[in-house]
């Protein structure tokens, strides 16, 4: 039931069919059910479905009602309105019971502080502010709504579903604002160096130009809050034929960064299917690894170089036109450098979400 904590609405306990007020008058006329339904017109199955609550009351029958034992037509349509209005706010207080429950699950306080919800503490409230915020009947339909395109990370940690769910729903809304040209793979694919480029700017300098690259291409990039347990990096999302690539900045590494927008690049490159894709973190992709960095050049280093100096790295990486950090990332991903070695190449974002 709703606590004091929500707002008093009077339900009903229990709903109350027509059929009592005729079984009453039945009683006092002193006639019996199949007497009834004779003079009513009616089969005595159909009249017993009526009274039983099972049936409702037309108004054809509500004149015959009038007819037989009164008083009113209008008096039957309303016992008839009621009894169904009841039923329905009967349900509706078990789909919101139930969707009290889920909201347990729900990162409302984080989704509030990034504005995506009203700030409330009031749970029926909250309820329906979620409810407005993933575009459902009811909270129990969210999973539903993504279920064809929605997998569970295999996380050793706990994992918040309805979390990811919430990323998803924030990222598809805000791609939705996001004026595209019509989707072209081909002259995605074709950009791919062009992106590469990019990694040597800073964000403020890459990432309008970015954007629009990206929006020439039929794609809307656009960049959620990260929610906490959702262990979400980027996404890819299909609405109304739009391509949406979302990104979180998860532990704003840069190479990170520019990793999960290759990874999910990849995806609508190779991929012909309009389903929902999500990187998770320490998630391993050869195809954007290689399109960051091609695979013969990687290799080249390797064997040709001292891998683990510092200058020829630095030197490598801008002679292929990348920044160091990308073939750092690479060398540390492989295990062939340690994560605790030259920080000082290895830049943090900060990129503006609006």
């Amino acid at each position: 039931m709703v606590n004091k904590k929500d707002k008093n609405r009077f339900i009903p306990s229990v709903a109350i069919p027509p059929g009592e007020t005729i079984k009453e008058n039945m009683k006092f006329l002193g006639i019996n059910q199949k007497e009834l339904a004779a003079r009513l017109d009616i089969t005595p199955k159909h009249l017993s479905n009526i009274i039983n609550g099972n049936a409702p009351i037309t108004y054809d029958t509500a004149l015959k009602l009038e007819r037989v034992i009164g008083p009113s037509a209008d008096f039957w349509m309303n016992l008839e309105t009621n009894y169904q209005l009841t039923k329905a706010r009967l349900e509706e207080q078990k789909k919101f019971e139930l969707d009290l429950e889920i909201l347990k699950d729900i990162p409302y306080k984080e989704m509030s502080k990034f504005g995506w919800v009203k700030e409330t503490k009031n749970r029926a409230e909250r309820v329906i502010n979620c409810r407005n915020f993933f575009g459902v009947a009811e909270l129990s339909s969210i999973k539903n709504a993504y279920d064809v395109a929605f997998r569970t990370h295999k996380q050793i940690k706990k994992i918040s579903n309805f979390g990811i769910l919430a990323w998803i729903r924030k990222a598809e809304l805000e791609g939705l604002n996001v004026k595209v040209k019509k989707f072209n793979k081909r002259k995605l694919e074709k950009l791919i160096p062009v992106f590469r480029g990019l990694t040597l700017k800073q964000p403020d300098e890459f990432y309008p130009e970015m954007k629009e690259l990206c929006a020439q291409c039929g794609v809307a990039l656009v960049l959620v809050p990260y929610l906490p347990r959702t262990y979400i990096c980027g996404a890819t999302i299909w609405r109304k034929n739009k391509a949406i690539l979302a990104l979180s900045l998860k532990g704003k590494r840069a190479d990170i960064f520019w990793f999960t927008f290759f990874h999910e690049l990849s995806h609508l490159i190779n991929h012909s299917d309009e389903k929902l894709h999500i990187s998770y973190e320490n998630e391993a992709d050869d195809l954007a690894s290689d399109y960051l960095i091609p695979e013969e050049l990687y290799k080249y280093f390797i064997d040709r170089y001292n891998y683990k100096d510092k200058n020829q790295i630095i030197n490598y990486s801008l002679e292929n036109g990348i920044a160091p950090f990308i073939l750092l990332g690479r060398l540390q991903h492989n295990r062939l450098i340690e994560f605790r070695h030259y920080h000082d190449l290895m830049p943090y974002y900060e990129i503006t979400y609006h």
